[in-house]
């Protein structure tokens, strides 16, 4: 119980509940398609039961991603692949949602919306799991279990609002950006295969967590004025 009483812990689940509000915004969107054609009454049902059927699918993947992090060398490919995500939420490409399908059936929409989270959750999947190596200890699900239950519903319900502040606060991507390049760093830092190499101080596990900010700060605003001076050539 003590360790839920440390600013560890809560500074993980800040980090768990902003990735999954800038990484989940789309859940969102996918819910509201894959059940606009529900009738009225039974649309609440629907997006109650595929949040639901969602989190639960997410919490076991993130389950499964905290023990595969334990295998030497796939911290560091994770690492990797959280840079380019957070590369892809600082310059992120056009995206499409229209082929997602409305179901008039209650559990056909409720089957699209799960299985929609499923494709889309991959990049949350990887952060989380990442941002609750820093809760240490036996804590790391019931961390992402909280997180999961407090930004959910404020996707869901307040979709709208989160999207108007990162359209007038667009710091508050870029931050989100190179959070995760701070978590791909960290997540280097620990990798079971390179712990050996590598001096296991707080300054190194830092300035490794600021140089993958820095990083993924420096590659997204290359590729937004590579992508600008496109659109004007």
């Amino acid at each position: 119980m003590e360790a839920f009483l440390t600013a560890q812990f809560w500074v993980a689940v800040s980090q768990i509940i902003l990735i999954d509000i800038l990484l989940g915004g789309d859940n969102a969107v996918v819910i509201a398609l894959a059940c606009r054609q529900l009738p009225a009454h039974q649309r609440f049902k629907g997006i109650l039961w595929g949040t639901a059927g969602a989190i639960v699918l997410r919490v076991a993947l993130i389950a499964f991603a905290l023990t595969l992090l334990q295998v030497p060398l796939l911290k560091l490919a994770g690492g990797l692949l959280l840079v380019w995500i957070g590369v892809k939420l600082i310059a992120p490409a056009e995206e499409e949602h229209g082929n997602i399908q409305a179901s008039d059936r209650l559990w056909g929409a409720v089957k699209t919306v799960i299985m929609a989270d499923l494709v889309m959750s991959i990049d949350n999947v990887i952060a989380i799991a990442g941002a609750a190596q820093g809760a240490g200890g036996q804590h790391q699900l019931p961390l992402v279990i909280f997180g999961l239950l407090v930004s959910i519903p404020i996707i869901v319900g307040g979709s709208q609002l989160v999207l108007k502040l990162m359209d007038r606060f667009p710091v508050i991507i870029v931050l989100g950006g190179m959070l995760l390049g701070w978590i791909a760093g960290t997540m280097v830092h620990t990798d079971p295969a390179l712990a050996a190499h590598l001096p296991q101080d707080r300054a190194w596990h830092y300035g490794l967590g600021v140089a993958g900010a820095l990083l993924v700060l420096g590659l997204g605003q290359a590729l937004k004025s590579r992508r600008r001076s496109a659109d004007t050539a």
